[in-house]
């Protein structure tokens, strides 16, 4: 769950507005005709519920692919308060059982890394992205040990998602955020960069969403990016946190990134500190800082980079990662007494939403210019 932009048709850039309310939802359309009361009567009206960075970039791609639409945003958290704050921000091509590939656009420092794929990081963000540098032969990683293991995806995630798509989804991502690393902003490489949703203006709305019909009639489609608040919104009992802890510590010496084979354990320096974890803690839901979690991430991290032991302004960070077997992107067709409520679900990312966030909002968005679609058909629309 998290905020609300509103994107204006053809307005320009300009500053965001924030509105924090508590009404119920009987009012809800009242003061969300303030932020329509300009529009064409055309205009499909799109709830974007959740602020994470599935949310957000979400919200960018309809905005920028489907035509005469507003895009709002809704959620009761947003940066800097959503797990994609949380997040290490690593984007890490997975590997695929019986599938090599040849790691085309992947350029690995001598002696740093091997492997069908080649993990990308750099030290360009604090908070959401370690970035490659452009190379002629690529893109070059900086200085990265680990043992030379790379993560294979889960079987189950193969049942539901193809290799193809899943490999079409992170190239996407990857080309979005390296147009970014080979921007002036890199180095602000938050979440609203990331998403694609920095400088687009707009409305953020804080509101809590109970039940996805609180948005009829105000809304003509919803586009579900609530992550775990999906077993709620969507009834899904699929999907389940795993609880990562982090610290993030000053130790501005520290200029490599290390990872230990299985991931649990790694050292990401970024622009203003240095985050260190971690936890996987399955079906966890507590937000809360454990301190034993603390001294353990503490003690593997130092291990592996002894210097450690000297960092300071030692914070601690918790958020929980929404699994399901695979990510969940359709469409489903709510309804009530005789009311149709189209709804486009988009949730599920576990630990990779980073690295395949854009590509699955792509995907996302064309299922909204469906919708949209089938709204403006007069056949269609008499079934909707």
């Amino acid at each position: 769950m998290g905020s609300s932009f509103a994107f204006p048709l053809s307005q320009g850039t300009r500053p965001a507005r924030h509105c924090k309310t508590s009404f119920g939802a009987r009012d809800f359309g009242g003061f969300q005709d303030c932020f329509f009361r300009d529009r064409p009567m055309d205009t499909a009206r799109i709830a974007v519920v959740g602020a994470g960075v599935v949310g957000l970039s979400t919200a960018v791609c309809i905005s920028k692919l489907v035509p005469q639409c507003s895009v709002t945003i809704i959620s009761d958290k947003f940066t800097p308060d959503t797990t994609s704050d949380v997040a290490a921000g690593m984007l890490i091509p997975h590997t695929y059982p019986g599938h090599v590939s040849q790691g085309r656009g992947f350029h690995v420092l001598p002696g740093e890394g091997e492997g069908p794929d080649a993990s990308w990081h750099s030290r360009s963000s604090a908070l959401m992205l370690l970035f490659l540098l452009p190379c002629e032969e690529g893109l070059v990683c900086f200085p990265f040990h680990h043992d030379r293991k790379f993560p294979e995806v889960s079987p189950a995630m193969l049942n539901y998602t193809p290799i193809h798509t899943q490999k079409q989804w992170f190239r996407e991502t990857f080309n979005h955020l390296f147009a970014i690393a080979n921007s002036a902003e890199a180095g602000d490489a938050g979440v609203h960069l990331v998403s694609g949703i920095k400088g687009s203006g707009g409305w953020m709305l804080t509101r809590r969403i109970d039940d996805l019909w609180e948005l009829y009639p105000s809304f003509d489609i919803v586009v579900n990016c609530s992550g775990l608040g999906s077993r709620q919104l969507a009834g899904d009992a699929k999907i389940f946190p795993v609880r990562g802890q982090v610290l993030q510590v000053q130790a501005p010496w520290v200029e490599h990134f290390i990872r230990d084979g299985s991931g649990l354990t790694y050292i990401y320096p970024g622009t203003s500190h240095v985050t260190l974890g971690g936890t996987r803690q399955k079906g966890d839901w507590n937000l809360s800082p454990d301190a034993e979690n603390s001294r353990e991430i503490l003690s593997r991290c130092c291990a592996l980079e002894p210097s450690l032991h000297g960092a300071c302004n030692i914070r601690e960070k918790v958020g929980l990662r929404p699994y399901r077997p695979g990510v969940r992107l359709q469409t489903e067709l709510l309804a009530r007494d005789g009311r149709r409520l189209p709804v486009v679900h988009h949730y599920g990312h576990g630990s990779g939403g980073i690295s395949v966030h854009w590509g699955t909002a792509l995907e996302a968005a064309r299922l909204v210019s469906e919708c949209v679609h089938a709204l403006r058909t007069p056949i269609a629309k008499s079934k909707l």
